[in-house]
């Protein structure tokens, strides 16, 4: 067995935790929308359409805001044609997910999706093939609260009260030549930064996203963020990143640490906004809006032949998630939380049936993928502040990333409540680690709960015959004296420790 000890200090702060963490993000792409949370002959649909076993799964995993439409398909999206009486909406050709937008389902049935939810809506504006015109006369549509001619057409349409959305993403993925209307930086950052003081002349409290890179393998990775935001520094508010992650050619080890891929890109993008704004004498700080990330097997993906026809909803990029997808969503959360200086806000990509947590069959069940539960741990138990973690921890060699870490963690502390949490993966594929925890700085005396996701099979996954194959288990071999934790944590798992001092 591996050994590996960390200190928690509460004197040690990253940041608060920032509750847009914890969003995800719904794109009018396979699935996603239609059969996964609209089906209104669903039998546990509401009257709007919604299935109400994803609603409560939604609930359960604790988003706090979600992303919409999209994504690729917000680049050639038209906004107008998902509001107004059903029965009178255009159905179109999507040529970015090659499919039919039947329409069915838009902004104001989004909305109330969030509310009922709980969720905090965040919408993407089309600068793909649309521009300036039209984002205000969304905008308008969305927030003005009535006695203009788009504003009294919500009205109309059944939402009496504005949408009130704050967060905005101009436009997605512009970098990127398979996205429809793609630029340069020096054109997208100067129809950007249009875009943000025109709709700002409307609404001064928008906050307001600005496209980074798609990826940090992009050739204009860098120089993209860097031309774009010496364009639109004082407009915006947020720079975005994308990345997803996938095992390649079974290299399992390099896999488990994506998160240090996921570090090297919030430090760069971080690095170049700084220096934008040093050159720019601006003492503004960009924050990062991390709306999508996820595990994908984008291989697989792109190696599937073009389709010929345009079905409705077809099954696009259904991944089933297993152990070690899990494992590595959960070290994703980590880097995440452990930049929460800077990382604000952050998407999962998907929210149901398309490289989600959430799977379901039309007419039939809904269930949790393995992913969903570091989600919705993390999105429970993380309260209070970041705090700074340094594992001193064994290392094995990656044929990626060289050296890493076996074990890597983050933790959070609640001062008025005496909580604490610790997040932690050990990404030995075949050792256990007995890891030591100080938690003496913390006066914590009790553990509240210890749960470990963990398998002998590394590759099972949850299906909807057997949809708790792979599920937290209360963690073995846990223990708590002197404020010292002492846990044993599985090869290839996640495990998260709450603990809590006894109020005097």
């Amino acid at each position: 067995m591996l050994n590996a000890s960390l200190t928690l200090d509460p004197a040690l702060r990253v940041a608060p935790v920032h509750r847009r963490t914890f969003g995800s993000f719904v794109e009018h792409m396979g699935r996603c929308v239609y059969t996964g949370i609209y089906e209104p002959d669903h039998p546990t649909a509401d009257a709007d359409g919604f299935r109400g076993d994803v609603l409560e799964l939604v609930r359960e995993l604790g988003v706090t805001t979600v992303r919409y439409p999209g994504g690729n398909f917000v680049s050639g999206y038209r906004w107008e044609d998902g509001v107004g009486p059903r029965a009178a909406r255009p159905v179109r050709r999507d040529l970015a997910w090659h499919s039919t937008e039947t329409n069915q389902f838009g902004l104001d049935e989004f909305v109330r999706w969030a509310r009922r939810a709980g969720i905090e809506p965040m919408t993407a504006v089309n600068l793909g093939t649309r521009g300036i015109q039209e984002a205000l006369d969304l905008l308008e549509y969305a927030n003005h609260p009535g006695g203009t001619s788009l504003s009294d057409q919500r009205v109309a349409n059944g939402a009496v009260e504005p949408h009130g959305i704050r967060m905005w993403c101009l436009g997605n993925e512009m970098d990127g030549p398979w996205q429809i209307g793609h630029k340069t930086a020096r054109e997208y950052g100067r129809l950007a930064a249009e875009t943000a003081r025109a709709m700002r002349m409307a609404q001064p409290d928008l906050e307001l996203v600005v496209c980074g890179s798609s990826g940090s393998s992009m050739p204009t990775f860098g120089a993209w963020e860097a031309e774009v935001l010496e364009q639109a520094y004082d407009a915006v508010d947020y720079v975005s990143l994308h990345a997803y992650y996938e095992e390649h050619d079974g290299d399992l080890r390099s896999f488990l640490a994506s998160a240090v891929d996921m570090d090297h890109f919030v430090d760069s993008v971080t690095a170049t906004a700084d220096a934008v704004g040093a050159r720019l004498r601006d003492r503004k700080r960009i924050m990062l809006s991390f709306d999508e990330w996820n595990v994908w097997y984008l291989s697989r993906f792109q190696a599937e032949e073009p389709r010929e026809d345009w079905p409705v909803a077809p099954r696009v990029i259904e991944d089933r998630y297993h152990l070690a997808d899990a494992v590595v969503v959960g070290g994703l959360l980590i880097s995440l939380l452990r930049h929460s200086d800077r990382v604000t806000s952050a998407s999962q990509a998907q929210l149901v049936n398309v490289i989600a947590p959430i799977m379901t069959e039309p007419g039939g069940p809904a269930w949790r993928q393995t992913v969903f539960h570091p989600f919705a741990q993390t999105a429970r138990a993380a309260r209070g502040q970041v705090l700074r973690v340094e594992p001193v921890s064994p290392a094995h060699e990656t044929a990626r990333f060289g050296d890493v870490a076996v074990v890597d963690a983050v933790a959070t502390h609640d001062a008025e409540t005496g909580e604490a949490a610790v997040f932690v993966v050990n990404r030995s594929v075949d050792e256990p680690v007995a890891l030591d925890v100080d938690a003496r700085p913390l006066g914590v005396d009790r553990v509240v709960e210890c749960l470990t996701l963990a398998d002998a099979d590394h590759r099972a996954v949850n299906t909807a015959r057997d949809p708790d194959r792979v599920a937290p288990r209360p963690g073995k071999d846990v223990r708590l004296d002197g404020g010292r934790l002492g846990v044993v944590l599985p090869p290839v798992s996640w495990t998260v420790v709450r603990m809590a001092a006894t109020k005097s």
